[in-house]
């Protein structure tokens, strides 16, 4: 079977830049992804717009060209899926990692294929796994986790659970689409990471009144038409509703990162791993962006994060000789 120099699981932003310094390093090298290329931005909102300014996207120094001040979604898959193209990368999508376990090589078993490799770099995301509320009534079809576009909620009443980018995006899409929008948000203000052109927005449509929220609120319980929450003085309080946005966050795939031999650490389950070179308590195993975080998925994007793949990537290519390609 063949043996390759270095394993990326996962084809986003940083899988991707991985993938372009072990080409330019002459090791041999496979990307693993169970969807498309860039598959966590194939799934954002449709007409969500990124924080950073395209140039704090760029990957391998490739020039990220958009006509506008910040990218969207659009841009970002039409820029990383280029790439993909231009660079004739090797990608195996449509293809989910099951399993990693170190012999004489490191043996991966997917749904498709098994391979072996010296070297493994993890670089899934987040967006996989919901932050569940573990609440009654979460499990009813009207709760949503993900939130695409504002237009099948028009003219209906919906509850948007948070206060983050995702569910502030949500709350005022949906408002000005005719939909009757509740806010309940654990904070007691909106959260000062929500994108400083948008802010300034929903807290005034919350101040006049067009969108309703609670702060200091709990949603307890969801029937099927209605929500049950605590108010911020400890009341419980009912509302008619057609739909919940839970926007509550996402996670890493903390089963996954365990089973192959990750140590997890304090209440946030922080990887471990040495910032220098982001190789893992398992030699041969690297994390690579946003998963290296744990809980606090708010610490890496893709910004800050694009420095791992040349840390990796000269870590290995230092420390073992090179497969014949």
């Amino acid at each position: 079977m063949e043996v390759y120099d270095v394993l990326i699981v996962g084809g986003g932003p940083i899988g991707l830049a991985a993938a372009l310094e072990a080409k330019k390093n002459n090791l041999k090298y496979v990307i693993i992804e169970k969807g498309t290329v860039a598959n966590s931005i194939y799934n954002y909102p449709l007409y969500m717009t990124f924080f950073s300014t395209a140039d704090r996207l760029e990957i391998d120094e490739i020039p990220f060209i958009t006509a506008k001040p910040k990218p969207g979604r659009q841009d970002a898959l039409e820029y990383y899926q280029s790439i993909a193209r231009q660079k004739k990368l090797n990608i195996r999508s449509y293809e989910k990692v099951l399993n990693i376990q170190k012999t004489d090589f490191f043996e991966i078993e997917t749904n498709k294929h098994n391979y072996l490799s010296q070297n493994v770099i993890i670089a899934t995301g987040f967006y996989d796994i919901p932050n569940w509320m573990d609440i009654p009534g979460e499990d009813l079809s009207k709760v949503k986790h993900y939130y695409t576009e504002p237009y099948p909620y028009a003219f209906q009443d919906v509850v948007v659970v948070g206060s983050s980018n995702s569910a502030v995006d949500a709350a005022l899409e949906i408002y000005r689409k005719g939909g009757r929008v509740t806010m309940i948000i654990r904070k007691n203000e909106i959260s000062n990471s929500v994108k400083y052109w948008v802010k300034p927005d929903i807290e005034n449509r919350i101040a006049e009144g067009s969108i309703k929220a609670f702060f200091g609120a709990e949603l307890l319980e969801v029937t099927p038409d209605s929500v049950i929450f605590r108010t911020k003085n400890g009341e419980k309080n009912e509302i008619k509703n057609d739909f919940v946005l839970a926007m509550t966050g996402y996670l890493p795939d903390f089963e996954f990162l365990k089973k192959i031999g990750i140590d997890l650490n304090n209440e946030c389950l922080n990887p471990t791993y040495n910032p220098e070179t982001m190789e893992s308590n398992v030699p041969g195993i690297y994390l690579a962006g946003v998963v290296c975080g744990g809980k606090d998925t708010h610490l890496w994007f893709i910004e800050n994060s694009r420095i791992h793949a040349k840390q990796i990537i000269k870590n290995i290519a230092d420390k073992q000789p090179v497969s014949n390609i």
